[in-house]
């Protein structure tokens, strides 16, 4: 097991993977072999397929989860054994397409107003004035503030891409002040270790706290995220009137197809479709039968 983890690990690092990535293939392989106690080159793709259903049915992990399971299973068996199997022998669970949650202008003014520290008033601030990734904003340094140009460099943002991102005025004063209190050295950010400040970035629980605390102090019932201000930043600039290659570019998206999603979840657009029932003429409700109570008075 050991020279595969190694030969595993060299694999993913020379492919350049992200870190999150690479724990979590590794990870998801050894647990995978704990599974069948065997070493993972001792299985095969019936093992594959029973762990599959065993993640599903069992386990009842979300058909997202198992999917990077698979995926991380199905790299042991191509890229280090060399196991050539099709990739319909192995499919991966169907995804149910769901809306992600926005919230409105008016939740977000109460969330941030709730932030409990000022460092965690920054944080939501920052994530929902640029739209950045929970790992994007963790990893921000002082150096890609750009106070004169009033824009902020995302570095190694998803698949190691960089992007710049407006810097509003009002972020910018928030900026200074969290600088001015907490003096940070490389990262905007900086993270702890053993409740000591050290120059590393946050964890992600830091920014889920921060998220979860502010949206309970501001009564909010819907579940808040750092991605949920990333989907309430594209949705509210797509009702602002910006295209969407703008936001696509704003987003750090691939392909326009990821950013069209948030036309579902713009008000405007969809008030703006008339509705066919308007054009028909139908009698007044009072007018219709009325059929008798099921239940006692």
């Amino acid at each position: 097991m050991t020279h595969l983890r190694q030969a595993m690990l060299e694999e993913l690092h020379r492919r350049n993977y992200a870190a999150s990535t690479i724990t979590y293939y590794v990870k998801n392989v050894e647990q995978f072999a704990r599974y069948f106690r065997r070493s993972p080159d001792r299985l095969t793709q019936t093992h594959l397929r029973t762990y599959q259903a065993y993640l599903l049915r069992e386990r009842k992990l979300a058909p997202r989860t198992v999917k990077l399971h698979v995926c991380a299973i199905r790299f042991l068996f191509n890229k280090i054994l060399r196991r050539r199997y099709l990739v319909e022998e192995t499919p991966y669970p169907k995804t149910p397409r769901r809306l992600p949650i926005v919230l409105t202008v008016e939740e977000v003014q109460r969330l941030i107003a709730a932030a409990r520290t000022l460092t965690d008033r920054t944080m939501l601030m920052v994530l929902y004035s640029t739209g950045m990734r929970n790992a994007e904003m963790r990893h921000l340094q002082i150096g890609d503030i750009d106070s004169r140009a009033m824009l902020i460099h995302i570095r190694h943002g998803k698949g190691g891409h960089d992007r710049y991102v407006p810097l509003s005025a009002a972020l910018l004063a928030t900026l200074r002040e969290h600088w001015r209190w907490m003096q940070p050295r490389t990262y905007l950010f900086p993270g702890t270790l053993h409740n000591w400040r050290v120059d590393r970035p946050i964890t992600p629980k830091v920014v889920w706290d921060a998220c979860r605390r502010a949206a309970h102090r501001a009564g909010l019932t819907k579940r808040v995220s750092a991605h949920t201000l990333r989907h309430s930043f594209a949705t509210h600039l797509l009702e602002a009137g910006a295209d969407l290659r703008t936001i696509q570019l704003l987003l750090g998206h691939a392909e326009v197809r990821h950013t069209v999603l948030y036309l579902h979840l713009s008000r405007r657009h969809l008030q703006a479709v008339a509705n066919p029932l308007e054009a028909l003429a139908i009698p007044a409700p009072e007018t219709v039968y009325k059929s008798r109570r099921l239940h006692q008075r």
